[in-house]
């Protein structure tokens, strides 16, 4: 028994906050027996917040053209493999129709860096979708922008803003990406996010390449200290034709153990069960509800362009129609004793108190 180890996790479920060097003995100490007791406190504390409730976000990928080059990403600007698309308004729309006929009360748009989409474009999509749901929730992952650009699409109706941090290490980020994106731009466009009112959600690969104990702690403590009001990780999962598609990918045992980690610091925080956690394993989004989180994510978008949108590779879930996605997951949900839910699924900070979200 490390009882360092579980003096560490005692000190982070009373004061939700550690010191870095405790964050990285976290991270390069995991065990079986650390890893069943975190869980079981993240759930604890997910359960006196949000009781056994699963949100679920409706996702259109509505366009996989992206200026960037990421080194890690499938649809990275240098993959001329890629099947390029980008749905139109009236597509999109037709998503949340049929989205919001399903019970989604929370859209999310998402796509690479597109510049056919314009602010005026969005504005026109963003405010179209708040006329006619007017009780749901709109969240955004567009990737960078300037801080103009998000206040017109918050003006327009968007709620929430997901945009990943990828690594809280600016050496890290670097070897990661081209040299013509740049860390302190990330970091600058979530803090223009959290200034203008948006719910901002950040996060990381986990097991990305070049990833040591070190960097994973940095994360850890850089949400501590943004407060988030989402987080989603995911495992590293490599992608064809990339400078990445010989690295080993990210594991579920170590997501997992993340997951039940930012639940403790960040009790409140909305936890996705990401995809990609479903794509490493059969059972990988109901691992991840059961070690803290209360998010699924489904995909909306049209079943022709699914297979189009490969962040990475065997991605799940890209024949199914939006309807039997939608009761495959409630008998999912339901089988280990969790219950999807037609609800926008705000941030419930009443305990915590507020960190910039708007909630409207």
């Amino acid at each position: 028994m490390d009882e360092k180890l579980f003096s560490i996790i005692d000190s982070l479920e009373d004061t939700h906050r550690l010191p870095l060097q405790d964050y990285e003995y976290l991270v390069s100490h995991r065990s079986d027996e650390g890893a069943m007791l975190l869980a079981r406190k993240a759930s604890a504390i997910r359960d006196s917040i949000y009781g056994r409730d699963v949100f679920v976000r409706g996702l259109i990928e509505f366009s996989n053209i992206c200026k960037n080059d990421c080194l890690y990403c499938g649809i990275r600007k240098s993959n001329s493999t890629v099947d390029r698309y980008r749905l139109t308004e009236p597509q999109i729309l037709a998503c949340c129709k049929q989205g919001y006929d399903l019970g989604f009360r929370t859209f999310v748009l998402q796509g690479g860096e597109d510049g056919w989409f314009t602010d005026e474009r969005l504005v026109s999509i963003i405010s179209k979708i708040r006329a006619a749901y007017p009780d749901c929730a709109i969240t955004l992952s567009l990737g960078e922008r300037d801080r103009d650009s998000y206040q017109r699409l918050f003006d327009a109706g968007a709620n929430r803003y997901l945009l990943r941090h990828e690594t809280a290490d600016k050496a890290h980020y670097e070897r990661l990406h081209p040299a013509a994106m740049s860390f302190d731009h990330r970091m600058q466009c979530l803090q223009d996010l959290r200034d203008i009112g948006y719910d901002v959600g950040i996060g990381m690969m986990v097991g990305s390449p070049y990833q040591t104990p070190h960097e994973l702690a940095e994360d850890l403590k850089f949400i501590e200290e943004f407060q988030p009001e989402m987080c989603g990780i995911g495992p590293f999962i490599p992608a064809h034709d990339t400078p990445f598609a010989d690295f080993p990918a990210g594991t579920l045992e170590e997501t997992c153990y993340l997951l039940s980690i930012i639940r403790l610091i960040v009790p409140d925080v909305l936890l996705p069960a990401t995809t990609a956690l479903g794509t490493i394993s059969p059972l990988g989004r109901e691992r991840g509800i059961q070690c803290g989180a209360n998010v699924i994510m489904p995909n909306l978008s049209p079943v022709m362009v699914r297979k189009k949108y490969m962040l990475y590779d065997n991605k799940i879930c890209t024949g199914e129609e939006s309807a039997q996605c939608r009761t495959c997951l409630d008998l999912r949900m339901d089988k280990i004793g969790y219950t999807i839910v037609s609800d926008r699924g705000d941030i419930r900070r009443e305990k915590s108190g507020s960190h910039g979200g708007t909630h409207v």
